[in-house]
């Protein structure tokens, strides 16, 4: 009895060691991912770093909590322990496993399906902050009408062919004529499902139905699917005719 008194205290101090570690290495990984933030001054290189990496960093945080909860659960129920015998030692780890895999799954769901709606909010507001020119003026970024005078005609291209829905900022200093242009890729982008409501509404596959010439516009029929739900829908994109006038 006193021997397996000491193992369980023991056990116990580990674990109450491992919850320590856990929220430690936690708070480290978030910690890890606003310094690399901080660390990147050009806001479109700020967008793809967040827009590639938030998830994926916010996840490991997950993960290291719920291996923390688990080691808190694994400590309870010791008095049982030692008075009952080992058999309930082993139950404790089972139930606690069982809990850590639950856990595990749940909040992977909540991570994918919730999360990304708080990482869109600030991917626009990083799209959106104003740029300063290498002078230091605050730049204006302009409208749809207003860019296409400032992107060549391979890109007016890319961006009114609707094929993987390729977008261009162009941001400009009115004081020096600076300009800035950004390709931003929302082929990349989950929307918001029309069934379900989460941000995990995504395309699949494109299929060009009809392709542009330089006398008619043409068709892309791009097929989707939500992570969530499976609900599949098919949307048409009119594509625009091609264009020999813009250098």
């Amino acid at each position: 009895m006193e021997n397996i008194e000491v193992f369980v205290r023991q056990w116990d101090h580990y674990m109450e060691l491992g919850v320590v570690i856990c929220v430690a290495i936690a708070i480290l990984i978030l910690l890890y991912h606003e310094y690399k933030v901080m660390q990147i001054k050009d806001y479109k290189e700020k967008y793809d770093y967040v827009n590639l990496n938030e998830v994926r960093y916010f996840w490991y945080a997950v993960i290291a909590i719920v291996v923390a909860i688990g080691f808190i659960a694994n400590s309870f129920g010791t008095e049982k322990i030692i008075t009952h015998g080992m058999l309930w030692f082993y139950v404790r780890i089972f139930i606690t496993a069982s809990f850590i895999v639950i856990g595990y799954v749940a909040f992977y769901s909540m991570v994918r399906i919730y999360y990304p709606r708080f990482v869109e909010k600030r991917l626009v507001k990083l799209r959106n902050k104003p740029r300063l020119s290498p002078e230091g003026n605050e730049m204006r970024k302009l409208s749809e009408e207003e860019e296409d005078a400032h992107l060549n005609a391979e890109q007016i291209a890319e961006e009114a062919s609707g094929v993987h829905a390729i977008d261009y900022d162009v941001w400009l200093d009115e004081k020096t004529g600076y300009k800035k242009i950004e390709k931003y890729e929302s082929y990349l982008h989950a929307e918001q499902c029309p069934n379900c409501g989460f941000y995990t509404f995504k395309i699949t596959k494109e299929e060009l139905i009809d392709k542009p010439t330089e006398i008619s516009g043409g068709l892309l029929l791009k097929h989707y699917r939500c992570d969530y739900c499976s609900h599949r829908e098919a949307r048409e994109t009119k594509l625009a005719p091609l264009s020999k006038s813009r250098v």
